[in-house]
């Protein structure tokens, strides 16, 4: 028996795809992936990272945003409703529970980095990167990070554009800015990219890339891969679950979620392509963590012909990435609200802004007044973004991937996905329900140093 989504639907099928891409591309792809690669080897990082969205990524994206769609509601009701339909423990809606809480959390922290980006659009032009030298773009970049009132109004900024646009609902919000965003993201990063192949050494980023260095490969290395395979895919966050709740019923799931995943890592890969030749071209290293965006590539604009405007489109790019894909990571949480609590969305909104913006405080300091401060030797940053990325999305993604091939009837399961022939369907249960919990519990044992 299927269920009537009482929030409405996404218009069109593109609408759908270019949210879901909205919300899957963002900092995992263009702040994030190219660090990682940087500090994990180059092309050993990126082939495990393929192997994960192929045999994990999208079969749990399928998974998900069919319960999703078969529930119709948010990711919390709806598991506790499929639970129940299906005669099964309500503590399944702990599936719920913890991707809008792992969303909730990252948005804390996604947050503060974009506000960072927003700074950086205002320092692009105003006063340039025109002659800057490392060291004094390291100083820029520490002076930013150490004065937690500018910190502040950065995060506080980019908070209220994200909850601008989530409180305005899904068609009159959520489809008018993806569809504005989208398109302005994919053009900005096709025309950076035709100057990365002008100006900078993009043979020697092919090679870092796609050529494996095998010395690199490692439990950890996998357990980053697959980490960033669910961060930048937005999966277990609830995400794709309240976005296929908008889905109507007559588009096929697994063709949608796999131009979304292809979409998403073509992004990542475009971005590496962009950043790393400009990296390269000024000898600078790759593995320089999260601050390569913003310590190395501000050296390299300055010393580049036109400069100025390829930093300035650059950071424009990266605010929209990031906005497209907070709207997301916050919508479960407001929906719940909404619909739980009767609240109106720009209520709902507003808490729930206000409480990742308070929650994000201790990201703001935890690059100063509580630097000192750590727990087993890490910041509440890297606490939250291990904790998140590391576990609660892989661990999340386990269990969707469980309920769906193993909890969830055969019969609905065939309703939502009825496409797939008897043999794709066969295969898609098998990597899904097998293969894909498989490989998360062993990366995540290994990286616990069980074996």
């Amino acid at each position: 028996m299927k269920i009537r989504s009482p929030r409405g639907q996404w218009s069109s099928r593109l609408t759908f795809i270019l949210a879901a891409t909205g919300s899957a591309v963002g900092l995992g792809n263009i702040w994030k992936f190219p660090y990682m690669v940087g500090q994990n080897g180059g092309g050993a990082f990126v082939l495990v990272y393929l192997i994960c969205i192929f045999l994990v990524g999208i079969p749990i994206m399928i998974a998900e945003v069919m319960l999703g769609r078969r529930a119709r509601q948010n990711p919390i009701n709806g598991m506790a409703i499929l639970a129940e339909q299906e005669h099964h423990s309500p503590r399944w809606s702990l599936i719920g529970w913890s991707g809008t809480l792992a969303g909730f959390l990252i948005f804390s922290f996604y947050s503060v980095i974009s506000g960072w980006v927003l700074y950086y659009i205002y320092l692009s032009w105003n006063p340039g990167f025109s002659g800057l030298t490392m060291e004094e773009s390291q100083s820029l970049f520490r002076n930013m990070v150490a004065d937690p009132y500018g910190l502040i109004g950065c995060h506080t900024l980019f908070a209220i554009m994200t909850f601008g646009v989530v409180a305005r609902g899904i068609q009159a919000g959520l489809e008018r800015a993806v569809k504005i965003l989208m398109p302005g993201l994919l053009i900005l990063l096709f025309l950076l990219l035709g100057y990365s192949m002008s100006y900078g050494s993009f043979g020697e980023a092919l090679r870092f890339l796609f050529q494996p260095d095998w010395d690199h490969l490692s439990g950890q290395t996998a357990l980053a891969a697959m980490g960033q395979a669910f961060f930048t895919l937005s999966l277990a966050l609830g995400a794709m679950m309240v976005y296929g709740s908008y889905l109507p019923s007559n588009i096929s799931i697994p063709r949608t979620c796999i131009i979304v995943a292809l979409s998403d890592t073509a992004i990542a890969l475009l971005s590496g392509l962009v950043i790393f030749p400009i990296v390269f071209a000024q000898g600078m290293a790759p593995a320089s963590g999260p601050g390569l965006i913003f310590q190395t590539l501000p050296v390299a604009f300055g010393a580049m012909p036109g400069g100025q405007w390829f930093a300035f489109m650059f950071f424009i790019l990266l605010v929209f990435a990031a906005w497209t894909s907070s709207i997301s990571i916050v919508e479960p949480g407001v929906s719940w609200l909404v619909e739980n609590h009767g609240w109106t969305r720009p209520r709902a909104s507003v808490m729930v802004g206000f409480g990742g913006w308070l929650v994000g405080l201790g990201t703001v300091f935890s690059f100063n007044l509580w630097k000192e401060f750590t727990v087993l030797g890490k910041t509440l940053f890297e606490c939250l973004d291990y904790l998140t990325s590391n576990l609660m999305l892989p661990l999340g993604g386990m269990a969707i991937a469980i309920f769906a091939c193993w909890k969830l009837s055969v019969n609905s399961t065939r309703n939502e996905l009825n496409l797939l022939g008897p043999f794709e369907f066969n295969l898609w249960r098998g990597v899904t329900g097998i293969l894909a919990p498989t490989a998360v519990l062993l990366v995540c044992l290994n990286s616990l140093g069980v074996f």
